[in-house]
């Protein structure tokens, strides 16, 4: 399926744990992308995820018209033209999919976002948590490690779980030691993980209310669907997840690198 038109726009959206390249044609389709650990050079990151989202629309350096970057690391990308709030560009991306007014709760692997937008797609509220693992990817790695279990592991057995341990402690320090009791306490795995989900999602839901349509994007919300499932079940509303969770602030970007081009 090569690319036609010709011309392609790139959105790069370099987090603090991941690296994320989107590559969109001339009708706003997502021909091409890559996600990558962002490691600790973030610029030889963003060219070899742009390497592989290239490779995958079947297209080169020349046809691209346009990038615009975003995220924590967004004035590192050699081959952006320009940067954007990843505020924006995660509001860009949701509204592209989901054309309504709506909350976005994004959980990142170092931080969260609760970004609300009406129904032109325009940001009308804006919560953020950065000072504090819990409630982040990070939270969730640093338990995997406590457990001995891989992190791709955790989502199905939360599934497995029957009945949840509850977790008092919100900080990261205080969970882990309090994860060791629940587990000297004889408390089955896939319970305390379930906890573990529901300590993230009532950190999540603590920031802010949430309006009628909620769509949920992130790593996090790539790799667990359970949790997805979870807040379904306490918010008691059915949650939107765009197809690729993980990529709509780089979805968001690309869509700011057309506009401008036009």
């Amino acid at each position: 399926m090569g690319n036609d038109a010709g011309s392609v726009f790139v959105g790069v959206d370099v987090g603090a744990s991941r690296t994320k390249v989107a590559i969109l044609d001339p009708k706003k389709e997502l021909v091409g992308h890559a996600i990558r650990k962002s490691g600790t050079d973030f610029a030889h990151t963003a060219e070899a995820c742009l390497e592989s989202a290239l490779e995958m629309a079947q297209t080169s350096h020349q046809d691209i018209e346009r990038c615009v970057s975003t995220g924590y690391g967004r004035k590192n990308v050699p081959f952006s033209q320009e940067t954007k709030t990843e505020i924006g560009c995660h509001a860009k991306g949701c509204f592209h999919y989901y054309p309504v007014s709506m909350t976005i709760i994004d959980i990142g692997g170092q931080d969260n976002k609760i970004i609300k937008i009406d129904d032109r797609g325009r940001r009308t509220g804006f919560k953020m948590n950065r000072k504090c693992a819990a409630g982040t990817g990070a939270f969730l790695e640093e338990m995997s490690v406590r457990l001995d279990i891989p992190l791709e592991e955790m989502d199905s057995l939360a599934r497995a779980s029957e009945t949840t341990v509850e977790l008092g402690s919100y900080c990261t320090v205080f969970s882990a030691t309090e994860v060791l009791e629940k587990i000297r306490q004889g408390k089955k795995v896939p319970d305390i993980v379930k906890g573990l989900f529901l300590s993230v999602i009532k950190r999540v839901l603590e920031m802010d209310t949430l309006t009628d349509k909620v769509v949920m994007t992130g790593g996090v919300v790539a790799h667990n669907p359970c949790l997805v499932k979870m807040v379904e079940e306490i918010a008691k509303r059915e949650i939107l997840v765009p197809e690729y969770p993980q990529l709509t602030g780089a979805v968001g970007a690309a869509l700011f690198a057309m506009e401008e081009e036009e």
